[in-house]
């Protein structure tokens, strides 16, 4: 939650659904979860061939 809270100032990627209210943000990074997802696929793929 805390870093959640140190990121709501920031750039989002389009694609990401934040919502700001007087009392109140939502934030639900739908693209930035897709990156992350691809990238550690890659490296993860990477490193097991490494192993392997």
């Amino acid at each position: 939650m805390f870093l959640i809270s140190k990121m709501s100032d920031l750039n989002w990627l389009p694609g990401d659904i934040v919502i700001k209210r007087k009392n109140f943000v939502f934030i639900f990074p739908i693209t930035t979860m897709v990156i992350l997802s691809v990238i550690l696929t890659i490296v993860l793929n990477i490193i097991g061939r490494f192993f392997k």
